[in-house]
């Protein structure tokens, strides 16, 4: 950010509504039913490794994190992680994926996995997994697949399907 007042904050819960508008104005109604979205259907993000972008009271951007399983292996699952069209290429999804990475390590987690596009994601040091070791639920582009160790090493031996961490799950 070059030229805005940016400031990053963890989700509260009455960001909710905020961030849903966001995400029908950035991503539209197929959202639903990408892979990533079903594996959201019934874990709740976590509200302290998830964050908001803010310039002056405007919302901008959001990311969020939720627990997930690899096989046995539990990870957060990143995303998703929007900016409103105007402020795109002004660092703010970098700024709240480092804001989320960061806490994520701090809360002792090992392993963070994201659907999305490598090129953007690398930048931050997010690695495609290689094919076929990890499966989701429904269709996905398996060059999409990305992971990142919060941790050297957590990534090793680690595979099979990924789903919600149903220690996790809401009541209901």
């Amino acid at each position: 950010m070059t030229d805005l007042s940016l400031t990053i904050h963890p989700e509260a819960a009455g960001d909710a509504q905020a961030i849903e508008r966001l995400h029908e104005r950035t991503f539209g109604p197929g959202r639903f039913v990408l892979s990533a979205y079903r594996i959201r259907e019934h874990v709740d993000h976590l509200l302290e490794l998830s964050f908001t972008a803010h310039i002056g009271t405007l919302l901008v951007g959001s990311v969020r994190q939720l627990p997930i399983l690899i096989g046995e292996t539990p990870a957060l699952m990143l995303g998703p992680l929007t900016v409103e069209p105007p402020f795109r290429s002004r660092g703010v999804g970098r700024l709240l994926m480092e804001r989320a990475l960061k806490d994520a390590k701090e809360k002792g987690h090992r392993l963070v996995l994201l659907v999305g596009d490598e090129p953007y994601y690398s930048r931050v040091g997010f690695k495609r997994v290689d094919k076929g070791r990890i499966t989701m639920p429904g269709p996905v582009d398996a060059a999409r697949i990305l992971v990142f160790e919060l941790v050297d090493g957590a990534f090793a031996g680690v595979s099979g399907p990924v789903g919600p961490d149903w220690s996790k799950a809401r009541a209901g």
